[in-house]
């Protein structure tokens, strides 16, 4: 054989092993430990947004909970509201790809239910927008047309994001009135200055004879 060709198998197959780490070695280990944590990552990040709305007699939570579990997913996050006659429900759940999968099988057999109204479609993981504070608004005053109408303006006015919002209309214990209560959770970009929008938002409240509170929200 010639000297070349001696030369040159041992650095061929130098150059082939060097290309194709083993998984013993540092380098091929690295490699094997980023893909599994990748794969872990992505077989939880199969998420599933359910809603229904029902007769309040007829609330599914515990069956839509049930068949959650059954399905091998976790109810990650879940919004009860009862308006009117009706219930209406919002739940996510979280899981494997192939577990989201089943649970959608059990949720299209339970939707045959001529009485409940569901709807059920896959989403993704929030995004954390880490330059917002999030602030809780709470307000309280006599009913009157327009007054939620007003809040939400002066909020989207200033490029205020609303995450959460739950209102309601009841009867004051003692006299009777039409009552109005709101509860808002807001996310303020971290460079707006809180004291003045807090000053403004207060102000604006007075203007409306409006009770209302703004404080950071406490995890």
């Amino acid at each position: 054989m010639h000297a070349g060709a001696l030369l040159a198998a041992p650095l061929q197959r130098q150059v082939s092993s060097e290309d194709k780490p083993s998984p013993r070695s540092p380098r091929g280990r690295h490699r094997w430990i980023s893909l599994n944590r990748s794969s872990a990552r992505t077989s939880s990040d199969n998420q599933l947004l359910i809603q229904t709305l029902t007769p309040s007699p007829r609330t599914p939570l515990l069956t839509l909970a049930k068949r959650i579990a059954e399905a091998g997913c976790n109810l990650a996050d879940a919004r009860v509201a009862t308006m009117g006659s009706d219930t209406s429900l919002t739940l996510l759940a979280t899981g494997a790809w192939d577990a989201v999968a089943k649970l959608e099988t059990a949720l299209t057999k339970l939707a045959r239910d001529e009485e409940l109204r569901l709807v059920h479609y896959r989403t993704g993981p929030r995004e954390h927008h880490s330059h917002m504070l999030p602030y809780l608004i709470e307000v309280i005053s006599a009913d009157r047309p327009g007054i939620l109408v007003k809040i939400i303006d002066f909020f989207d006015r200033r490029d205020i994001v609303i995450e959460q919002l739950s209102s309601l209309r009841y009867q004051a214990m003692q006299t009777g009135a039409d009552m109005f209560q709101a509860q808002i959770t807001i996310g303020i970009p971290a460079a707006t200055h809180i004291a003045a929008l807090r000053d403004d938002f207060l102000e604006f409240c007075d203007g409306l004879n409006l009770d209302a509170i703004m404080d950071p929200v406490k995890f």
